[in-house]
């Protein structure tokens, strides 16, 4: 949306634009990368953080550069779109449910399983 509004105001009849000068080629141009950084956000979103620092350094030019950044709003929703594409981040699917492991054999007994020693025999047993 920010690519498109920089780019729209050097398009803008004679009664919007108070003074366009040499603003009209870059407001083209930023215009047209921004928008082309939105796209690859969009569709390789692998390529998020460079495209949202792109995006963020583009918007802030376009505030110098091109007639206040399309009046300041292309400006905000540049700078805006590329941190939240920035800062978005993708997380790995959840892995599936682990599976129930059968008890080990010492749990399945029916108590602990009894101490007996270095005789072989338990605490218990008769001498």
């Amino acid at each position: 949306m920010a690519g498109a509004e920089i780019s729209s105001i050097p398009l803008a009849p004679l009664k919007v634009m108070l003074q366009q000068g040499p603003a009209g080629i870059p407001s083209l141009l930023m215009g047209a990368v921004m928008t082309l950084m939105g796209l690859s956000m969009w569709f390789s979103p692998q390529y998020r953080a460079l495209a949202g620092i792109v995006t963020v350094l583009l918007a802030a030019a376009a505030l110098v550069l091109s007639n206040l950044g399309g009046f300041l709003f292309g400006t905000v929703l540049g700078i805006v779109g590329g941190s939240l594409a920035f800062a978005w981040q993708t997380h790995p699917p959840p892995d599936p449910a682990p599976r129930a492991e059968p008890p080990h054999k010492e749990e399945q007994a029916d108590g602990p399983i009894p101490d007996t020693g270095a005789s072989g025999r338990t605490a218990d047993s008769p001498a």
